[in-house]
């Protein structure tokens, strides 16, 4: 006991030492020193609550009884999921609005990459103002937009239909496309071009073999983007949409009937549930074609 009194003293001196500070510090002095800590926690909760609750508050009422949104639980029921999946027009919407997010994201796409290439790869005459210009529609808002579309198919003569539709949706795609694909084009090594054309490789083939292959992560995320900006647009296309609806058109416009509420709300938890499986795969197919790239 003799020998290890001391070696006990001599630690807790040391250990005064190290932190003078802390062991003199007074107790109004660390609760001041912990409240950012607590209040960054707070509004970090806060924020989840605000993004989230909705959503869960969503996912809880499309399993109620109750034909009248209320927080007052009524018993558990299916019967929502039913109606809206033997509903020829909720079908049919959404079936339309796949196509157009289909159509108008792939067209995006390949415009996209075609428009970063110029950008990243080509010398031209006022090049600042062409890439002002093609990235000009974020920040048209989409109802002066749409007007304008409407108003250029009239004069020309052009019928509202689905083609409309996908015109519209590719010119606001097409800048997301283009902020995505460009960063990644610019940390590609031109030098790998050049040996390509070195070697014998014309164009197009040195694109499919080695441009393209490093560019997919990028083309999958702009693709997403995309089909997610199209999928889910509504000022536009309620100006230039024919006879058939949009699922954005048919859910404003089913919000006026109360009896057709609970329907909507639960093809928006579905709607919700393949986005997020669909983002979710599409991130962890991202991530192996990038490590795969890294690694090869």
């Amino acid at each position: 006991m003799s020998r290890t009194e001391p070696a006990v003293a001599t630690d807790r001196a040391r250990a005064a030492r190290a932190s003078p500070r802390r062991a003199t510090m007074p107790f109004r002095v660390r609760m001041r020193r912990s409240i950012p800590g607590v209040l960054s926690i707070a509004l970090v909760v806060f924020v989840m609550l605000v993004l989230f609750g909705p959503i869960i508050m969503l996912a809880v009422l499309s399993f109620d009884k109750s034909t009248i949104i209320a927080l007052y639980w009524q018993g558990f029921t299916t019967q929502w999921y039913h109606d809206f999946a033997t509903n020829p027009d909720l079908k049919g919407a959404l079936v339309t609005s796949a196509l157009v997010a289909l159509m108008s994201s792939a067209a995006a796409v390949v415009l996209g990459i075609l428009a970063a290439i110029a950008l990243v790869r080509r010398r031209f005459f006022a090049k600042s103002a062409v890439s002002a210009l093609l990235l000009a529609p974020l920040v048209i808002p989409y109802i002066v937009f749409g007007v304008s579309l409407l108003l250029f198919f009239h004069a020309a003569g052009i019928p509202r239909s689905l083609l409309t539709v996908v015109i519209g949706h590719i010119v606001i795609s097409l800048p997301y496309t283009i902020l995505v694909l460009v960063p990644r084009l610019t940390q590609i090594d031109v030098n790998l071009e050049e040996a390509a054309y070195d070697l014998g490789a014309g164009p197009f083939r040195t694109f499919g073999w080695i441009v393209f292959p490093l560019i997919l992560p990028a083309v999958l995320s702009a693709f997403l983007i995309a089909f997610t900006t199209s999928f889910d647009e509504y000022a536009v296309a309620s100006f230039v949409v024919g006879t058939r609806q949009t699922f954005p058109i048919y859910l404003y416009s089913a919000l006026r009937f109360p009896s057709q509420l609970p329907q909507v709300i639960a093809v928006a938890v579905v709607v919700l549930v393949i986005s997020l499986v669909v983002v979710v795969g599409a991130e962890i197919g991202r991530r192996i074609a990038e490590r795969r790239l890294g690694t090869a």
